[in-house]
């Protein structure tokens, strides 16, 4: 299963999940807000994608409302406090992950 997870700069909470589950699916991370904020190509590539908070779902909806009709988006409710490879945002992921995935 190919799954992007996405956050708002690409950085912290998406390249942490990213990382966390590489072994267990076929991972990419992006941002909605970044240099090289999320394309319409890498949402096309994801089976399932994964926002780190609601607002993030909302935002994909309004850039890319036809790829937001045709995915499966599924929000962690994760708020933006935390840094890459966060002891605590790691294990916020691994309870959400498996209850979603």
């Amino acid at each position: 299963m190919k799954v992007l997870f996405v956050c708002n700069q690409g950085e912290n909470r998406s390249r942490t999940a990213k990382e966390l589950f590489k072994d267990r699916f076929e991972t990419s991370s992006a941002g909605l807000y970044s240099e090289k904020p999320i394309t319409e190509r890498k949402l096309n590539w994801a089976d399932v994608i994964v926002v780190m908070e609601d607002a993030q779902r909302s935002e994909i909806a309004k850039r890319f409302p036809e790829q937001y009709l045709k995915k499966k988006i599924l929000s962690l409710d994760i708020p933006d406090v935390f840094n890459y490879n966060n002891p605590k945002l790691k294990h916020l992921l691994k309870l959400k992950i498996p209850k979603l995935l």
